[in-house]
């Protein structure tokens, strides 16, 4: 991005080999954009992805995997350098990062880019607000940091996709450490040399595999990819070598990961001009690509008056991509975030897939009944996001195609609805009153002096002598 302008840069070509410059040019890219440069709606994107990001953390506090996480690092002990989310105690910054990052992705209600595809909030923001708070910076650094962090992940991902998530790599981890890296790298100052190499040590940490969707692995992939980041950084910093030219080398990051290597896509703007316009937040506490599903089954029983015992049928086509959320028999609350029929089952029973107690009620009885009514069929062609459903119900049909992947044209509307998603799902954390106090602090964030206030009240009492 041009540090003036805030416009991106033209597109350049390179070719994959050790002499390519590919690396270096997106490392610099990122770290020359600065805040006062940035588009006004970017920067309330950006602050929107921190407000949905500590909302999905602190509705996960009581999460088991978050307890693990939590006690394992308090058992590790070191260090107070940064704030611990909703807990009363601080850790390392890497334990930060670790703890805060697999809290935000515990629920899986947390922000989306599909140009990654995965959640970037979750693997940057830990890593940078640990950053951030130890070294006292300002919230307007830390946006610029976001941001530049961001747009060199969904680089990423346009250079390797669709074979690198094809293959099976969690792009959240594999994807989000480099980000992270970046992030870090822009709010530390370091070099653009430091920052290559920062980025080649987050490479070869680089770690995730789609296979654990479903389990606890999952959110872990977010903390370690903040972690990893940010180690890299505090590497760098010191003099740790790693390569400057990880992207396109023999056997490096693009080669290793898949088969695609489309220089062209990472190193041209997206048409809005920044990938982080097209963010998409979740609304609907699953896997994103079950999204459309609920959508078009929401939009067909308001369109038709269709109601749960009319239905004798509901078929679902995705795309094949989608297998990453078709579990057949989903017999957890977090197995029933990554089926479509489960899914489809709470959207056709007006069952509210915004709350974060829907899911344990896979195995209701009215659930299980409507979850034989399910079928879904997988195709090639169709995106992650894209979705066709079929209800059979009273001797008529119904279809409808919806496509979950547009973001939000109007941002400020965009924000409301984030907003609104945090007083609902942070409060039983942080009460009516802290609910306040912390959307007021975000509603000014870029005019703070620092962080010391929002992680005050982002603390549990004692958290922050």
């Amino acid at each position: 991005m041009d540090a003036n302008s805030g416009k991106a840069p033209e597109p350049v070509t390179t070719t994959r080999g050790a002499d390519a410059s590919l690396t270096r040019l997106l490392v610099a890219r990122a770290l020359a954009i600065r805040h006062d440069a940035l588009p006004a709606d970017v920067r309330t994107v950006a602050r929107d992805c921190l407000v949905d990001w500590l909302g999905c953390t602190f509705a996960a506090l009581d999460e088991p995997v978050s307890g693990i996480v939590d006690a394992l690092a308090r058992e590790e002990g070191g260090h107070a350098q940064a704030t611990v989310l909703g807990r009363a105690w601080r850790g390392t910054m890497a334990q930060a990062a670790l703890v805060n990052g697999t809290m935000s992705h515990a629920l899986d209600y947390d922000d989306v880019n599909l140009t990654v595809p995965g959640h970037m909030s979750a693997a940057i923001l830990p890593a940078l607000l640990a950053l951030a708070e130890q070294r006292g910076r300002a919230p307007a650094d830390v946006i610029a940091a976001f941001v530049a962090g961001y747009e060199f992940a969904c680089a990423i991902g346009a250079l390797v996709e669709p074979a690198h998530y094809a293959n099976g790599f969690h792009a959240t981890g594999t994807i989000g450490c480099l980000g992270a890296a970046v992030a870090c790298a822009h709010l530390a100052g370091l070099s653009p040399v430091q920052a290559c190499h920062a980025v080649g040590v987050a490479a070869t940490q680089a770690a995730g595999l789609k296979a654990m969707f479903g389990s606890m692995a999952k959110p872990l992939h977010a903390g370690l990819a903040s972690q990893a980041g940010l180690r890299a950084v505090l590497l760098a910093e010191k003099g740790f070598i790693g390569r400057t030219d990880i992207l396109e080398c023999r056997q490096g990051y693009a080669a290793v990961h898949g088969q695609d290597f489309h220089v062209d896509l990472a190193t041209s703007p997206p048409a809005s001009g920044f990938h982080i316009l097209n963010n998409l937040f979740k609304f609907h506490a699953a896997c994103y690509s079950t999204h459309s599903t609920i959508e078009a089954i929401v939009a067909l029983r308001a369109a038709h008056g269709i109601t749960a015992d009319q239905v004798s049928r509901i078929d679902v086509v995705a795309g094949e991509g989608c297998s990453i959320c078709n579990i057949q028999e989903p017999a957890t609350a977090l197995e029933a975030k990554f089926s479509l029929r489960a899914t489809a089952a709470f959207a056709i029973l007006g069952i509210d897939t915004g709350s974060l107690r829907t899911w344990g009620r896979v195995s209701d009885p009215s659930v299980a009944a409507m979850l034989a009514k399910v079928g879904v069929r997988l195709v090639p062609g169709m995106s992650l996001s894209d979705s066709t459903v079929t209800i059979v119900h009273g001797g008529a049909s119904s279809t409808l195609t919806y496509d979950c992947g547009v973001p939000i044209e109007d941002k400020a509307a965009q924000s409301e609805k984030v907003f609104a998603k945090f007083r609902a799902i942070a409060q039983p954390a942080l009460g009516e009153a802290g609910v306040a106090d912390v959307l007021a602090l975000m509603a000014s964030f870029d005019g703070q002096p620092d962080l010391q206030g929002l992680m005050r009240r982002c603390a549990a009492p004692g958290g922050n002598p």
